[in-house]
């Protein structure tokens, strides 16, 4: 990616570009510096409007990452993490959704 916008499309490649540097590659996350929560087996990925709010709003020390991807590259990679990492969550994450909640 160049610039201020991500250019993958899709979930698996955003994660691997975005997330996986904190997150990890198995997304188990990691403790060193700070503390990277976990995304396999996440009960928290359970309610969809969640992830949604953390990817575009950021949360305690995660960057509003979502401000430099579209409401389409936003639901790609929450659906990529909540079907993945031992996650079974089908009810995917529409463009829609993520519109609704940007600033």
């Amino acid at each position: 990616s160049t610039g201020f916008r991500f250019a993958e499309k899709s979930g698996e490649a955003l994660y691997a570009n975005v997330c996986q540097a904190c997150h990890m590659p198995d997304g188990k996350g990691a403790r060193g510096a700070g503390t990277y929560p976990s995304l396999a087996g996440a009960q928290n990925l359970a309610a969809r409007g969640y992830p949604i709010l953390v990817v575009v709003n950021g949360q305690r020390a995660m960057p509003p990452i979502g401000l430099m991807m579209t409401d389409d590259q936003v639901a790609a990679v929450i659906n990529y993490v909540r079907t993945h990492f031992g996650n079974t969550y089908q009810d995917a994450v529409t463009s829609d959704e993520v519109k609704s909640v940007r600033p």
